[in-house]
């Protein structure tokens, strides 16, 4: 399927939505990272379950395919985990170059609409499944009211501010 490449600029509403969605995922991936022993990236929940350090080679795998489409260039990789430090670093600094190309002036070679259908809304599921994985694992996040949490377009790494309304 061919599709046309998309000059949306920067400020285009769907452009900065996705951008909105990434920004929360990066907010959300580094609650559920945060604190986690280096153990977790192994901790196997049952035999077919991915290990969170699988998940998060899969994350970076996610954003390393996503930046390829909007450049037109599709490309799939399947990575092998890494130790958990560095699985951590991966998959951020794939998220920050994908955001970094959605807050540029370059055309995305696809619908902002199909890369959140495809690889945003799949990480989504996978920081959700590492959620529940470390309180599988007996080191669990505290819940938070996302509402209120200081997610702010261009803040794709790691480096995530303090919760503002946490619960137990």
């Amino acid at each position: 399927m061919e599709v046309k490449s998309q000059q949306l600029s920067v400020a285009d509403p769907s452009r900065q939505l996705l951008r909105h969605t990434v920004a929360t995922l990066a907010y959300r991936a580094g609650k559920a990272l945060r604190g986690a022993p280096d153990s977790f990236a192994n901790f196997r929940a049952e035999a077919k379950v991915r290990t969170p350090g699988q998940i998060l080679a899969h994350l970076g795998d996610l954003f390393d395919w996503a930046l390829s489409i909007t450049k037109g260039k599709q490309e799939w990789h399947d990575s092998p985990p890494l130790p958990l430090e560095e699985g951590v670093h991966r998959f951020f600094a794939s998220l920050e170059a994908f955001d970094a190309f959605l807050a540029s002036d370059a055309p995305l070679h696809c619908p902002a609409e199909k890369l959140f259908q495809g690889p945003v809304a799949d990480a989504l599921t996978h920081v959700g499944q590492i959620a529940i994985l470390r309180r599988l694992s007996g080191a669990p996040i505290r819940g938070e009211n996302y509402f209120v949490a200081d997610i702010t377009i261009g803040r794709a790494g790691a480096d995530q501010p303090a919760p503002k309304h946490e619960f137990n």
